[in-house]
Order: C-alpha cells, then sequence, then structure tokens
C-alpha cells in the first residue's frame, strides 16, 4: 500500500520488446484453444478472501503443531517475496510430520465468502455460451484445487492460473512460483495484470473477436493491478474496503480517468450476481 499506485505495471507499447526479466510461464499457452470462441463475457476471480473469505496461506498454520509459527520462521519473511516465504513455511510443516491430507482437510474447511455460492449457482445456470471463467491467484494449485473440488466449484472455471505446487516423495508440498515479470509493484512470482492482459490478446486471437465484456473479481492489491487493464466497458467488483477498492477510490481522486473500467464494490457476492443479470438484459 506505501508504493504509487501508478507505479503499478510497465506495459510495453507496442512493437517495443518486453523487458528481459520477463517470461510467460509455459501454463498460459496450453489448450486455451479447447474453449468454445462462442463465449460473450469473460469473468476473472481471485482466490484469498474473494472465493474464499480467509487467506489460505494463512489458514495452513492451523496444520502446524500447535496451530502456529516459530517466531524464526516467521522473521525470514522479506517484503515482496512472500512465495519463498510460503515455501519454507511449508518444507516446516512436512518436518514437523503434517501431510498431504492434513492440509488439505484444512482448505475444505474454509469458508466462502458471503454470496460467493450464489454467484457460482448463477455462472452455472446461464446459457452456455454467456462466461469463459478463469480463476487467477498468488495461492497454489493443491490449495485452490482441494476447495473447489470439496465444494464441488471446479467444473466451473475454464482456467486455472496460479503458482504450481505438488507434494514431492518426502510429502512435502514444493511450490514454485508462477512466472517473472517486470511489474514494479507485484510480488517477484506473480503480475495479475500480465496474465490479464496475455490472456484476453491471446483469447481474443484464437477467438477471431473480442469479448463483449470483461468482468474482474477481487479484493487484494495485486488485483488492482490487473483491473487497470480493464477498458470502459469493462467491470471490476473490488471487495468494498478491501485495498483493491481504496486503491481505485485513490486513483479517481489523484488522477481521474487512469481507472477506466465501472467499478461494482460488492460486500455479498449476491451484489455481483445483481449487477450481472442487469447486464445480461441489455
Amino acid at each position: 500500500m506505501g508504493d504509487s499506485v501508478f507505479n503499478c505495471c510497465h506495459v510495453p507499447p507496442p512493437g517495443e520488446e518486453e523487458p528481459q526479466r520477463y517470461r510467460r510461464p509455459a501454463i498460459m499457452a496450453s489448450h486455451s484453444a479447447q474453449i468454445s470462441s462462442d463465449k460473450r463475457f469473460l469473468i476473472f476471480f481471485d482466490f484469498d478472501e474473494t472465493i474464499v473469505d480467509e487467506t489460505s496461506d494463512d489458514m495452513v498454520v492451523q496444520a502446524a503443531p500447535g496451530q502456529h509459527l516459530p517466531g524464526w520462521l516467521k522473521d525470514t519473511y522479506q517484503p515482496g517475496r512472500y512465495n519463498e516465504y510460503m515455501q519454507r513455511v511449508l518444507a516446516y510443516l512436512a518436518e514437523q510430520g503434517v501431510t498431504e491430507s492434513d492440509i488439505r482437510a484444512v482448505m475444505e474447511k474454509i469458508p466462502a465468502t458471503p454470496g460467493m455460492l450464489t454467484l457460482f449457482q448463477f455462472l452455472r445456470t446461464r446459457p452456455p455460451q454467456d462466461f469463459e471463467v478463469v480463476l487467477l491467484s498468488d495461492a497454489n494449485t493443491f490449495f485452490i484445487e482441494s476447495w473447489l473440488r470439496r465444494t464441488g466449484a471446479r467444473q466451473l472455471f475454464h482456467r486455472i492460473f496460479t503458482n504450481p505446487a505438488t507434494f514431492n516423495k518426502d510429502g512435502r508440498l514444493v511450490m514454485r512460483p508462477f512466472h517473472s515479470h517486470d511489474c514494479q509493484r507485484c510480488p517477484e512470482n506473480m503480475c495479475k495484470q500480465v496474465v490479464v492482459r496475455d490472456y484476453v490478446t491471446r483469447r481474443t486471437h484464437e477467438r477471431g473477436k473480442p469479448y463483449q465484456r470483461v468482468f474482474y473479481v477481487g479484493d487484494g492489491a495485486n488485483d488492482f493491478c490487473p483491473a487497470l487493464f480493464l477498458g470502459p466497458k469493462d467491470v471490476a467488483f473490488p471487495r468494498r474496503d478491501f485495498p483493491m477498492h481504496r486503491l481505485i477510490t485513490e486513483t479517481h481522486e489523484a488522477m481521474p480517468g487512469e481507472f477506466k473500467a465501472v467499478t461494482v464494490p460488492w460486500v455479498s457476492a449476491e451484489e455481483v450476481v445483481q449487477r450481472l443479470r442487469k447486464l445480461m438484459a441489455e
């Protein structure tokens, strides 16, 4: 929150090479051609404190002995390097005998945010040509997949972009960074604007036409960054009074016109359903 919102992302102008440090992950190109090209709308969801009402990285500590981490481990955290810190946390949990089933059980118990399951049901019951649904999170594949499969929501998402995480032969959950990038604001392992920009560009090329609208549902400071990519017909759904909402408000006040998307804050995701219903009727 201390950085200027206007230092969020460097987006190379058309024709300019991307910075050498940026590398697209292979997953970005995988299988997207299998999605139907007739979807009218594209909707992105964050996971922590957007779909679920907690931060999964914090909740996994409940699997630790005494449900807390030792001070020496917490002291290793460095700003902007949270992914590396979580790798150390997961290694510590494995050393303490925490198993795959222990971690899965914690993830499965995280509550959904108010109204989120209603929003999921709304998206499920729409005609198949309406929504392409994508999850974009700085959590990891195991945490997210565990929760989605427990709630029966996995099939709703056409794509999930997050940090890959798998258990090794020693039973430790090993997490890797999603990609590298050149955004000065975002954590080193993920800039969501890069992911959104690449995905929309790639899918528009595959489809041969743009989406009618793009929606983004989020809560955190790292959700403000991708929302800057949205255009004036698109809609940002920030969770009310969370960092994403505050950054949008600050941007409107400090630099009118910089943030282009329509902004619809929400306390319950049922408010997102209400706005989507109105847009469907247009």
